[in-house]
């Protein structure tokens, strides 16, 4: 995960407010300002993680332009940006880098198969050389036999094909998900409606303890990826990730069924606990 591989180099990280369109850039424009000696943004602006939210293409050149009046890099990871199964494309942000300030990272381990953990970076030659060092330091060189399969692969056979299969595939089980969750959950959850990707987000209102939630989960034979992990800074209590990629549709019913009864029973418990 970034945030504990920025932590471990000491990074200061600064988390910055999202909306349903995801980073908000005058609250990104603040953060800058309050940190003048940011060093990037990093962001992932297709169907991110852990929300879904996907960043439309004028927040996307609206944020070129505060990083050249701020002078800092950008860091767009794109793990998730071809498994797009609902409305339209939106390009990256590297396809508007002028200035080579961008530097755009992706994966075959989405968009083929999980296991094949072998990424690309577009980026400025002078940069590209100084990544080579680091990951020499690192794992000295990328697994030959994942290579050779990829390679292999895309000699044989058609990528696009393939994602419009998987995307196919994550398009139903999203829309079991989504309409599970309309049918079980408790008024006055939100949660995310992502149009690719494989994530959703959701976020329980009230004071609620995300742990305390979990155990009830558990105690109902379904689980989640608590909020607390995927915050640079400050958390939001009683948010938390569900993924829709590798569940048959019974289960994935079956799942938000009981997931939709732990939120009614920690939120029971919380009122008594209140004295309400």
């Amino acid at each position: 995960m970034c945030l504990d591989v920025f932590r471990t180099y000491g990074a200061h990280l600064v988390g910055v407010e999202m909306d349903d369109d995801g980073m908000k850039i005058d609250a990104l424009e603040q953060a800058l300002v309050a940190n003048p000696n940011t060093k990037f943004i990093y962001t992932i602006p297709s169907f991110q993680n852990p929300t879904g939210r996907t960043m439309p293409f004028d927040r996307r050149q609206k944020m070129i332009e505060i990083a050249k009046k701020y002078d800092v890099i950008i860091l767009e990871d794109d793990p998730y940006g071809a498994i797009r199964y609902a409305g339209d494309d939106v390009a990256p942000i590297k396809s508007i880098d002028d200035d080579e300030r961008v530097i755009y990272m992706s994966t075959f381990s989405k968009i083929l198969a999980p296991g094949l953990r072998i990424g690309w970076i577009v980026a400025e030659k002078k940069l590209v050389k100084k990544f080579t060092l680091m990951k020499q330091s690192a794992d000295v060189h990328s697994d030959n036999l994942t290579q050779h399969i990829i390679a292999k692969f895309m000699g044989e056979y058609n990528i696009d094909d393939h994602i419009a299969k998987i995307k196919a595939v994550y398009r139903e089980r999203e829309g079991v998900m989504m309409d599970a969750i309309e049918t079980y959950f408790p008024k006055g959850v939100h949660y995310s409606h992502p149009e690719g990707g494989l994530f959703i987000w959701v976020e329980v209102p009230g004071d609620i303890n995300t742990q305390d939630l979990f155990n009830t989960c558990i105690k109902n034979d379904v689980a989640f990826v608590p909020g607390e992990p995927f915050y640079a800074d400050k958390v939001i209590p009683g948010t938390f990730r569900l993924n829709y990629s590798n569940m048959t549709d019974e289960k994935i019913v079956t799942g938000i069924q009981r997931l939709g009864k732990a939120i009614e029973q920690t939120i029971a418990s919380q009122k008594v606990d209140q004295g309400a």
